[in-house]
């Protein structure tokens, strides 16, 4: 196996690693290359010429979830670097107050015929890609491929999931998870969706990942190794409101995410029946949430369970910081951007040792991981946790500490030097 690039903003370094390590800073892990040295190691032309990056995005505000999230955010950052940005994405709403960004957002009606949204959509990518060095797609990868085609940019991809597992999955196709698709053999159409899925990310020229869980499972689609950048999300906490949860329980559970099968919420709702004192909070929409409605009434559990909805950033981050425990109960993370948040609201954390979310909990440390789909062992925690103070207290302390190792600085710099490899 070939040497691994593995970009690490928890240590702030720039390294490379022998196969698929994992750790943190203090892990015996020692610094190779820091981001200063990398962009000290550009050309002088390459530290004065601005880049040119077209942005492509599902998802954009007032949309809400991660690339929502992402894309204007590392937008406004390389802007600010004197690097000029463009972002093509769907929306529901074509002429929103775009004020408050310092580039250009071109929206394609996401309601639109899907051929013609298709078509429209790789006609503005080509039209907005012909000046620019970089296409950086964070979704829309066909679009993208096939406007690259013609366009013959450095194309670079961030990918934050398997878009071909959440959609049959989401179908009701396959009750496989996460890994066992990544093996598994099924009908015709399914392993259409995957060979579609690692003929795009086999096109990239490099591909950003925010977790090696991700980045093993990319290079499973037969990407190149050398081509996979390992960035860890940035936490970013907006102004701190206050939020008002109707639940009179002594105690408050939150869990965070889209109402999918795989969050596995319904064991939540499950394991509050061992919780006497504690009452549930979950923040998210999704097809899942009229089911889960109706578990909560048949377990008559509804006035312990408060369904918020799908909130803004800075709704969700205020109704954590009003609760006592943060539970995430998945199958499948990529990299929980939701754990560092709940970290940063001064929370314990509970979650399933998989995918990404080992690479940020530390079980006894910053907080307990559990294996998945054990009977009992979430509701075990749970009661271990609510009947001890010190013990919450103890992993509060050791979840925020964490997140001052995930720098917003340093995602932003391992980002522009990624895309600076390619450029020039």
């Amino acid at each position: 196996m070939r040497s691994y690039e593995r970009t690490c903003a928890v240590a702030d370094c720039y390294r490379r690693t022998d196969g698929f390590k994992r750790g943190h800073a203090d892990d015996g892990f020692k610094p190779v290359r820091t981001i200063v040295d990398r962009l000290n190691d550009s050309t002088s032309l390459n530290l004065v010429v601005p880049m040119h990056v077209v942005v492509v995005s599902g998802i954009f505000p007032p949309d809400i979830g991660g690339p929502a999230t992402y894309v204007p955010s590392i937008s406004n950052e390389l802007v600010e670097r004197g690097h000029k940005v463009t972002v093509v994405t769907l929306s529901d709403v074509l002429n929103p107050d775009e004020c408050s960004y310092r580039f250009p957002v071109y929206r394609v009606r996401r309601s639109l015929f899907k051929p013609l949204r298709f078509l429209i959509t790789v006609m503005r990518i080509l039209k907005e890609g012909r000046p620019a060095q970089v296409l950086y797609a964070n979704g829309l990868y066909l679009e993208a491929v096939i406007a690259n085609f013609f366009l013959r940019k450095a194309l670079v991809y961030k990918i934050v999931g398997d878009w071909a597992w959440e959609r049959v999955t989401n179908k009701g196709w396959v009750k496989d998870t996460f890994d066992e698709f990544q093996k598994g053999r099924y009908d015709l159409k399914i392993e259409f969706l995957k060979a579609l899925r690692n003929f795009c990310a086999r096109l990239a020229d490099a591909v950003i990942v925010p977790s090696e869980f991700l980045a093993r499972a990319v290079a499973n689609w037969g990407v190149s190794e050398s081509k996979i950048t390992v960035i860890y999300n940035a936490v970013e906490l907006p102004s701190p409101i206050s939020s008002l949860i109707p639940l009179s329980t002594r105690f408050k559970i939150v869990t965070v995410g889209r109402l999918v099968p795989w969050k596995h919420i319904d064991h939540l709702i499950e394991a509050l029946t061992e919780c006497d004192e504690a009452g549930l909070v979950i923040v998210g929409d999704g097809p899942e949430r009229s089911r889960l409605e109706e578990l909560a009434r048949a377990r008559q559990l509804s006035e312990r369970i408060f369904f918020a909805g799908q909130r803004s950033k800075e709704e969700t981050l205020a109704i954590m910081a009003a609760c006592d425990l943060f539970a995430l109960n998945s199958s499948y993370e990529g990299f929980p951007h939701v754990v560092l948040e709940a970290m940063s609201a001064g929370l314990p954390v509970v979650a399933t040792a998989v995918g990404g979310t080992p690479e940020i909990v530390r079980d006894g440390e910053n907080g307990l991981l559990i294996p998945p789909n054990v009977n009992g062992a979430l509701s075990k925690i749970l009661v271990r946790l609510l009947t001890s103070s010190e013990e919450r207290h103890r992993l509060a302390v050791g979840a925020h500490a964490t997140t001052e190792r995930f720098r917003r600085s340093a995602m932003i710099d391992a980002t522009e030097a990624a895309l600076r490899d390619l450029a020039f």
